[in-house]
């Protein structure tokens, strides 16, 4: 046994490279990454991907390796110049992110080192930064002391998390989960949807209350909605308000929406997972007063702060809550109890295994300071509304409502021919052209382009060249119809 034993310790110990082998791929990845950087004005936002002629499908695992030099040219000309560039600028579809630097190298430090930060007891540093972070966005929130939130790998799952919270606060029974009813609009976020399946209320009521001309959700649409319901003997369990919609930007009034889920005691929970970060504006504190009443938000970092994918977090009120609906203790977990000085992040979430995400916010912000991702976050409004303004002055234009935050709809309206397939088209062009990248919706059976302003990366110039890009396709797709 022990020669078997020294047969295979020869073969594992490849997996600990050299010194010299870890100084080449450093070199090569560090050479990777700034040419990447370097070139990204350059590089299209958008570019199509043939599935069958891919290099990919080619690269089996065999029990032998490849060069790393290999493999990196294979992302290069598979992966990172293929289908939507998220790191561009000049991508204003969906919801843009970011990427910032400082978190990349956090990731390599957070990934070399491999702290475990589910428990404060195995690792109380990193748990502590990831803490930090929870409480800097409780207090930009403006929730209590008696506040707790996790980390996690983005908004579905945060919003997941505030769900079974409510639920599990509510004390409703499994029998009666259909006569449960959530309020919400049409405009939610449909990871929302989902996560009312995952959380068992499958079988519970959904109310789509009623939206104003800005796809606002209508107070009083909701306190009737409730009255409605209660009086037909079903349970109002909780309202999920948005604080920016991913399709239109759309903020619900929450001061109001606060007032009527106190008076009926039900869980308020914000869905800021696109715009909570704009707090850090006087135009975001403003438009959404009110999100303090909330028992829990959703935000994203890996949004509003640029920072990469992977990046959520659930922030909720009462602490005690959360963990009394997330938290389970394990026989061989036994020894962490030792040490119960803060939070740990396993008690407050389904996630036990996890990487030590904290590192890649507590760092860009500790380094870089928070004024320029507030000044990045109030340039991204003010290049909204020039851009609201500028497409305006196109001839044929149609836009939607003035933007609340940094998502806007628009529309073209041909002098024949019908409006929806002239907007499929310009879409379509807009893709084939690859040097900007824009997103397309549909309102009441009507076709509309959006332009999502939200990367660290854009600026003027990229808005400008959105524009040109749009009124390029307009002319080209008018000559040809």
């Amino acid at each position: 046994m022990e020669k078997r034993i020294r047969e295979l310790e020869k073969q594992s110990r490849r997996l600990e490279i050299s010194d010299r082998q870890r100084s080449t791929m450093l070199e090569k990845a560090g050479r990777y990454g700034e040419e990447f950087i370097s070139e990204i004005s350059e590089k299209p936002a958008f570019e199509s991907f043939n599935s069958t002629e891919s290099k990919l499908h080619k690269l089996s695992f065999e029990e032998g390796g490849k060069s790393f030099k290999k493999l990196l040219n294979v992302l290069n000309s598979e992966v990172d110049s293929k289908g939507l560039n998220p790191a561009s600028g000049k991508h204003g579809g969906y919801i843009p992110g970011g990427g910032i630097y400082p978190s990349a190298i956090a990731d390599f430090l957070a990934a070399i080192t491999n702290r475990y930060a589910g428990v404060f007891f195995s690792s109380p540093g990193a748990v502590q930064i990831e803490n930090k972070c929870i409480r800097w966005m409780c207090d930009l929130v403006g929730y209590p002391d008696t506040a707790a939130g996790n980390l996690t790998s983005g908004g579905s799952i945060a919003n997941l998390i505030g769900m079974v919270a409510a639920r599990d606060d509510s004390g409703i029974q499994a029998k009666d989960f259909e006569r449960a009813v959530i309020y919400t609009t049409h405009q939610v976020h449909h990871c929302v949807i989902k996560a009312i399946k995952f959380a068992g209320l499958r079988e519970a009521k959904i109310r789509k209350v009623e939206m104003d001309d800005r796809f606002r959700m209508k107070p009083q649409a909701l306190s009737r909605q409730i009255a409605n319901d209660k009086k037909d003997g079903l349970i109002p369990l909780m309202i999920f308000a948005s604080a920016g919609t991913t399709d239109l930007g759309a903020v619900d009034p929450m001061d109001e929406i606060a007032g009527i889920a106190q008076n009926h005691n039900l869980w308020f929970h914000v869905d800021a997972a696109y715009g909570g970060f704009f707090l850090l504006t006087e135009h975001g504190t403003k438009v959404m007063k009110g999100i303090e009443q909330s028992d829990s938000v959703t935000i994203d970092p890996h949004k509003g702060l640029f920072l990469p994918y992977g990046t959520g977090a659930v922030l909720v009120k009462d602490g005690k809550k959360l963990f009394k609906s997330q938290h389970m203790m394990a026989n061989y977990m036994q020894d962490t109890l030792k040490a119960t000085e803060e939070w740990s992040p396993a008690d407050l979430s389904p996630e036990l295994s996890k990487h030590f995400r904290g590192l890649r916010m507590w760092l860009p912000l500790q380094l870089l300071g928070i004024a320029p991702f507030r000044a990045a976050l109030d340039e991204k409004l003010l290049l909204t509304r020039y851009f609201y303004q500028e497409i305006q002055k196109i001839e044929g234009i149609e836009v939607g409502p003035e933007p609340e935050l940094s998502i806007l709809f628009f529309r073209y309206i041909p002098d024949s021919g019908a409006a929806n397939e002239f907007n499929k088209d310009l879409v379509d062009y807009i893709h084939r052209d690859g040097r900007v990248f824009l997103s397309s919706t549909h309102i009441n059976g009507k076709v509309y382009l959006r332009l999502a302003v939200l990367h660290f990366r854009t600026h003027l110039e990229e808005i400008d060249l959105i524009l040109s890009v749009i009124r390029e396709g307009i002319t080209e797709i008018a000559s040809e119809h």
